[in-house]
């Protein structure tokens, strides 16, 4: 066997080693379908489009992305915006009322992502 290919062998055997340790981290930081429909139907999160559209009177400005995430057993929205002055700004909505619970500016370190969310149980 070349040096070339032992090489090869040797990064592809760290690759696989690498995907198969992240792969669990990878799906724990990501909500399924099935879950997340089992939320909407169980009365805890809003429809998106809801979310969406409250999000809209307060901070106008073109979707860029929307990730659905559980923070210390709450339902946040984390939703990227691109205003029209061209400004991208970071949302993190709370799921079950729509209200916006932080915002960090890009650039702007001063609002973090909340440690903790606050739902009217």
């Amino acid at each position: 066997m070349t040096a070339g290919r032992k090489i090869f062998g040797l990064w592809l055997c760290c690759l696989i080693g690498f995907v198969a340790l992240a792969r669990p981290a990878i799906a724990d930081d990501f909500i399924d379908h099935d879950r997340a429909r089992q939320a909407l139907e169980a009365g805890e999160l809003l429809p998106l489009k809801t979310v969406l559209e409250r999000v809209e009177r307060d901070t106008p400005g073109n979707v860029l992305e929307v990730e659905l995430e559980r923070q210390n057993d709450n339902w946040v929205y984390e939703i990227k915006l691109l205003l029209s002055g061209g400004a991208r700004v970071k949302l993190w909505v709370n799921a079950r009322d729509g209200k916006i619970i932080a915002r960090s500016n890009r650039g702007d370190k001063s609002n973090n992502p909340p440690s903790s969310t606050h739902s009217n149980h």
